[in-house]
């Protein structure tokens, strides 16, 4: 029997990442093979990603080039721009079939079955008003240290920029029982860091019966201690709350380390966005992480040339993240999504303006970037070995719990986490010198 093989190739947001390891593994479990390099592939899924418009060019030329590589291939288009424009998608010549994330759960078996023909098949179903979560089982990840887990699925927020919602249908949270046993899941197999993700990860257990929340789940995860610690990913900054910051920073298994969507700091960009909290929220949110964890790693994501957005807009961000103990940015561009209010706003911002904008603002988030690490120099952090420094091969690298990458002379087998005292900065992290293997192998904050 000839063993038939495949690739996927992931774009977007860690959810996403997620969702294909899930497909990989089912595929990996039915007997198929990941197609080796160079070598065409039986069947590929392109998981795609439309948040912005560069996401959706993206996910189109990658379907494109997967076809002009894999002839003769069974090319799919999965994810959130097959779930709201899969018309779209399905009129690129050679891909066989479109599926919504809808689909997901039933997608490896849909691959082990299609057979190639030259018409074009769209699966798409509307999410509902009460959809189910879905629990995509999946044990590893091959090639990373640290696991993900998709606990969340879904958002209601209707920025007006954002098309995200009408990918993802309404919010819907993994159980409390299940979260646990796929913690206790990726411990068994030698995972030491699991990162807890998903569309809105504020609003998990929302819509659960009992109705719970992230703080309750973290508590029960910190009385249950599975060995690994823990990170979160993205949270709205109404959503992180003191408490919240409070556990951070007491409980050494979860990491200290958050990502927050400001996406402008001016208050009138911020009310047409939809977005539910002030600039000076946010910086009164970012404060206390800073003052209750003075070396927590804190992200923002920011959206440059809004429509509307003046001058006077863009300095009130620029400004408010300037005197921000930020660690990093994620900045983007604004380009209209379809459907979406902000689409149809008569006052766009210029691209040329845009393209300065957001260069300024990487400019800076390179500024704090370097801040941090030199902030974090003198200090113990409990670090997570990956492997070694292609330029260096004397020095291991990992990441530490609060998010800083570390290089640190090591011998070849070094592994687990490790305790290194951060000594010298550069672009790319510190260079530490190792203390010590860190005890029960999660680690202590340093």
């Amino acid at each position: 029997m000839t063993v038939r093989t495949f690739r996927i190739f992931t774009l977007g947001c860690k959810v996403n990442q997620y969702e294909s390891a899930y497909v990989e593994e089912s595929l990996l479990e039915a007997g198929w093979q990941r197609a080796e390099k160079g070598e065409p592939a039986d069947a590929v899924v392109v998981n795609t990603c439309l948040v912005t418009g560069r996401a959706a060019y993206q996910s189109r030329q990658a379907i494109r080039r997967h076809i002009r590589e894999n002839p003769g291939a069974v090319v799919i288009a999965t994810g959130c721009y097959a779930q709201v424009h899969p018309e779209e998608l399905a009129a690129i010549s050679g891909i066989r079939l479109v599926a919504g994330n809808t689909y997901k759960r039933r997608l490896p078996g849909i691959v082990r079955e299609i057979r190639f023909s030259h018409s074009t098949d769209i699966l798409r179903e509307d999410f509902g008003t009460r959809p189910a979560f879905e629990n995509l089982p999946v044990r590893t990840h091959p090639g990373r240290t640290r696991a993900f887990l998709k606990i969340q699925d879904g958002c209601n927020a209707f920025c007006s920029y954002c098309i995200v919602p009408y990918g993802r249908g309404a919010p819907r949270s993994m159980s409390p029982d299940d979260v646990l046993e796929a913690l206790e899941g990726f411990a068994r197999e030698g995972y030491l860091e699991a990162v807890l993700t998903g569309i809105h990860l504020g609003k998990y257990g929302t819509d659960l019966a009992p109705r719970t929340d992230l703080k309750t789940l973290l508590r029960r995860i910190g009385r249950e201690a599975p060995p690994l610690r823990v990170r979160l990913s993205s949270l709205e900054p109404n959503e992180l709350d003191g408490e919240l910051i409070d556990i951070m920073a007491a409980e050494p298994w979860l990491c200290r380390h958050v990502h927050l969507p400001l996406q402008s700091g001016d208050d009138a960009v911020l009310r047409r966005m939809k977005r539910r909290y002030t600039a000076r929220a946010f910086e009164d949110v970012v404060q206390g992480v800073r003052e209750r964890s003075p070396k927590a790693a804190i992200g923002a994501d920011v959206l440059v040339g809004f429509p509307g957005e003046t001058d006077k807009a863009f300095e009130s961000t620029r400004s408010l993240i300037d005197r921000l103990p930020l660690t990093y940015l994620h900045v983007f561009p604004f380009s209209p999504r379809p459907g979406t209010p902000a689409a149809a706003f008569k006052d766009p911002v210029p691209h040329a303006v845009i393209r300065r904008r957001a260069a300024a603002l990487r400019d800076l988030g390179r500024l704090k970037r370097d801040a941090f690490y030199r902030a974090c120099l003198g200090g113990l952090y409990p670090v997570i070995v990956e492997d070694r420094d292609s330029r260096a091969d004397s020095l291991a690298r990992g990441m530490a719990d609060n998010y800083l990458p570390v290089r640190f002379p090591a011998p070849g087998d070094v592994s687990g986490v490790m305790e290194v005292r951060a000594e010298t900065a550069d672009e790319d992290g510190v260079i530490g010198r190792l203390v010590g293997r860190s005890e029960e192998g999660k680690g202590r904050k340093g």
